[in-house]
């Protein structure tokens, strides 16, 4: 279980090597958004850490520009939300196939859907790293 953390915008610039100006320029370009003390501080959390991770591996690792990776986090959103949204049908037709035809062995079914991994774009680059 991952811990929740929140991290103040010097922390992160320390963990990731980066200047505190460039956290504000993703923030300002709506790369991230971090939530925001009373003060008016910004913490980061864990989910904003990992995005920051994808922004970093982009632009060092790939030299995407903030306009490209800005793209690519929009694509990767709406990927996940299709994704959901396929997962969900699945699970629904899956049901009402279950329903018809209850007790019976559909494993030799013309049309047999196999359970497949759907692996994160972060586990992806990860593996990479290893």
């Amino acid at each position: 279980m991952k811990k929740k953390g929140l991290y103040t915008i010097g922390v992160v610039a320390q963990m990731y090597d980066i200047h505190p100006q460039t956290l504000r320029l993703y923030e300002r370009e709506g790369l991230l958004k971090p939530s925001r003390t009373q003060g008016n501080t910004r913490l980061y959390s864990n989910d904003d850490l990992e995005r920051l991770e994808f922004i970093l591996f982009l632009t060092r690792e790939l030299g995407v520009n903030l306009a490209g990776v800005d793209i690519i986090l929009n694509m990767k959103e709406q990927i996940e939300d299709l994704q959901k949204q396929l997962d969900q049908l699945m699970e629904f037709i899956q049901n009402e196939l279950s329903k018809i035809y209850e007790g019976e062995d559909l494993s030799k079914a013309i049309v047999n859907v196999p359970k497949r991994k759907v692996m994160k774009v972060e586990d992806i680059i990860n593996m990479k790293k290893s």
